[in-house]
């Protein structure tokens, strides 16, 4: 082969070799210019646990609950002055009309008597006023019926008692009120608008709920809790009383609070089991604090059974003042009467209803007033 023809061949290897060469760098540029911008990394969303939805919006935050703020003293004991006397004119009336006969006879001064036993006045204080009555309005003659029956129904109701709530303890410790009664004389609610009426006036208060074999009694004091703001011990069902009770002064005594009142069993099952249990209960706060009041509460209502609960109550616990219930109604006036001869202490409140506000410091001249109407 001649050299002219080698060279040929060399130059057509060339060729070939540099349109290959070629055609792959424009492939490999086309490639590069059609390719996607790199996509940025995918942001992970972790799936919400099983039954659990993934909230849209933030939560609305939920508001504090407003705690109730009790009537006043003075506008609360002038609405339970109306309602008072419209439940209990009804023997008040009836006196005067007696009263202001003509001619007072022996018939007359029967009746008389009888309203007043009606009316759950005893028969002791009966005679006694009625003695009084004889002896101003036929001895001594020229005065006004209403006025002498309402100044010696006053001389009959107040007793020169006091009537003070001792609701403050000394050297620093709190006063501790124990409140007792059998159950339905309206004890812890009682409790409850006692609490209320303290939180009105600016005292710090813990509740106590001792009455540990009704359930519904805790709980119904949880709720007085709730509504006023004040913190309330309590303890399982049928938890010893007297340990709530402790548990009870020992935290307002630890808080440094005013006043802690204790809500305790109202089981009449005897007098020998009343008087360990109220005793104990008693022994064990004194570890911490005197108590410093003793509040028996009755229903007004009951009239003689009311009486014989006071008894019962008055041997064993030393009662410091009385709370009378259901004053409204068919409650029978008299009854105050007789229940502060009967135990030697004062009516201190008064409930006349159900509402948060219906209980009120009894006020000798108020309560002859209504009775009057």
């Amino acid at each position: 082969m001649s050299l002219i023809v080698l060279l040929v061949l060399a130059i057509a290897v060339v060729a070939v070799i540099a349109v290959a060469v070629g055609v792959g760098l424009t492939v490999s540029g086309r490639r590069r210019r059609s390719a996607p911008p790199a996509a940025p990394a995918p942001e992970v969303v972790s799936p919400p646990p099983t039954g659990v939805e993934t909230p849209v919006e933030a939560e609305a935050p939920v508001a504090t609950p407003t705690l109730e703020r009790p009537e006043g003293t003075a506008s609360r004991l002038v609405r339970l002055r109306q309602r008072l006397a419209g439940s209990q004119s009804g023997l008040g009336r009836g006196l005067l009309a007696l009263l202001s006969r003509d001619r007072l006879d022996e018939d007359t001064w029967e009746s008389i008597e009888d309203t007043l036993l009606t009316a759950d006045v005893g028969v002791a204080p009966t005679q006694e006023l009625v003695d009084r009555l004889r002896t101003r309005l036929r001895v001594e003659g020229g005065e006004d019926p209403r006025t002498v029956l309402r100044e010696e129904l006053l001389t009959l109701v107040d007793g020169g008692m006091d009537r003070r709530l001792q609701v403050s303890g000394a050297d620093g410790k709190p006063g501790v009120v124990l409140v007792v009664g059998v159950n339905g004389s309206g004890k812890t609610t009682t409790v409850g608008k006692l609490s209320r009426i303290l939180v009105a006036e600016d005292h710090t208060v813990v509740l106590g709920a001792a009455d540990t074999f009704r359930a519904a009694a805790v709980e119904q004091l949880a709720t007085w809790g709730e509504r006023v703001g004040v913190d309330v011990v309590r303890g399982p069902e049928g938890t010893d009383p007297a340990s709530v009770a402790f548990d009870a002064v020992r935290t307002g005594v630890d808080a440094g609070v005013d006043t802690v009142i204790i809500d305790t069993a109202g089981r009449l099952q005897n007098k020998a089991g009343l008087m360990d249990e109220l005793g104990k209960v008693k022994r064990v706060i004194e570890k911490q604090a005197p108590v410093t009041e003793v509040l028996l509460v009755l229903d007004a209502t009951t009239g003689q059974n009311g009486l014989i609960q006071a008894r019962v109550f008055g041997e064993v616990a030393d009662v410091t003042g009385i709370v009378l219930t259901k004053l409204d109604g068919s409650a029978k006036g008299g009854i105050v009467v007789q229940v502060q001869r009967e135990l030697g202490v004062p009516v201190k409140l008064v409930g006349l209803g159900e509402g948060a506000d219906d209980l009120a410091p009894f006020e000798p001249g108020a309560f002859v007033d209504a009775l009057l109407g």
